[in-house]
């Protein structure tokens, strides 16, 4: 059997949901062949070994995934010999990490498995950092002629008044909502997006998924609030106008041969596709699969999420999301996933499912890509003397 090592949980504001996609992807791994790991990181960063009646309770539909962090099975990596728990090396084949967000999605674990020398589920470090980073994403597609939501970036140091330099490292740092913000370039940012565009505008952490940190603002004083509730998630933030259009997803599943599948339309029933309507709220959206959509524009959709995958060194599996106008029609891609939702309403494995690839197969092929990158990488030499 094949020995896969799930992690789930990490140092992210996405944490609670990856507990809920990683749950879902334990439940429909085929049993008769993979041999299931399970390491649940906290929200501090700490990998702990999870005990196999958690395996077992968890596979019988009883409880949703959690960390149990109490016990003293800590698990480390060792560069050159994977993951180690109490001095012993852990039997692991390939690790699937079902983590989003920071930490997690965003190349820094897969390093971490590089340097382990495990294969892995999903992009390398270049495709999840490329991925994570919305600003990076878009000067890429940009790059390669694909058409993307305008947007404006902007730093948090652009905004927050310059603290004292005689802070100690030691010492924490003012929590973003509590920092002292330079209101007249808030109010430029303000006015020349609104110039740009009109309202409404999107403010939205660089790098953070599921719509944490997202508002969906009209006025200066809401930008403002805005602001500084993203900015309690990342260091940068993208201004973009609201697209009146519809929302569309496309699965992407490949590594050097990429399929994208028939895409599905997000129809929300909040202002906009939020974190409660992704995963709080059951009715927070219809999930329309497939999307209505003319043939000419779910193929030339298709064609722009299997670019929009490409152009960022993806590799494994992505959602690509998109909007278009309902005025014009025109198409613009939104941003990528890397490691996209897995629970059991997550646009991504019914999108496969629709097509006629069912979740535990799902699954089975996505560790297939992940072990034949891996015996292609195999053959790569690191010591140019032995060469």
């Amino acid at each position: 059997m094949i020995a896969v090592a799930v992690l789930f949980g990490g140092r992210s504001g996405e944490h609670e949901v990856s507990l809920q996609s990683a749950t879902s992807v334990v439940r429909n791994l085929d049993k008769n062949r993979y041999r299931i790991c399970l390491i649940g990181i906290t929200k501090d960063g700490r990998w702990f070994l999870q005990p196999s009646d958690l395996l077992e309770t968890v596979c019988a539909g009883e409880i949703t995934l959690s960390i149990a962090a109490q016990s003293t099975q800590l698990v480390d990596v060792r560069p050159g010999g994977g993951l180690v728990c109490s001095g012993e090396p852990l039997k692991i084949d390939v690790v699937f990490p079902v983590l989003h967000g920071s930490f997690g999605e965003d190349g820094t674990v897969q390093g971490a498995l590089d340097i382990a020398g495990l294969p892995y589920v999903g992009s390398g470090v270049l495709g999840s950092a490329a991925g994570m980073d919305k600003d990076a994403a878009k000067r890429l597609w940009r790059a390669s002629g694909i058409p993307v939501v305008p947007s404006m970036t902007v730093q948090r140091r652009e905004v927050t008044l310059p603290r004292s330099a005689t802070r100690l490292h030691h010492e924490a740092p003012p929590r973003p909502d509590q920092a002292e913000i330079d209101e007249a370039v808030v109010s430029r940012l303000f006015g020349e997006a609104r110039d740009r565009w009109g309202t409404p505008i999107f403010v939205k952490p660089a790098r953070a998924g599921s719509s944490v940190g997202v508002a969906r603002i009209e006025h200066r004083d809401e930008f403002r609030t805005a602001l500084l509730d993203a900015f309690r998630f990342d260091t940068k933030l993208l201004l973009e106008p609201a697209i009146d259009g519809q929302e569309i997803e496309v699965s992407v599943i490949g590594n050097s041969a990429v399929h994208a599948y028939p895409p599905g339309e997000v129809i929300p029933t909040h202002r906009f596709y939020d974190y409660d309507a992704k995963y709080r709220d059951p009715n927070g959206a219809a999930l329309q699969i497939p999307a209505h959509l003319s043939e000419e524009e779910a193929a030339a959709i298709r064609r722009y999420a299997a670019a929009a995958h490409e152009s960022v060194c993806a590799e494994g599996m992505s959602r690509v999301d998109f909007f278009i106008s309902h005025t014009d029609r025109a198409i613009y891609v939104n941003e990528i996933n890397t490691i996209p939702g897995f629970t059991r309403i997550s646009m991504f494995p019914r999108m496969c499912a629709a097509a006629g690839l069912s979740y535990p197969d799902l699954l089975s092929t996505l560790i297939d890509l992940a072990l034949d990158r891996a015996q292609e990488q195999d053959g790569l030499v690191f010591d140019y003397q032995c060469s």
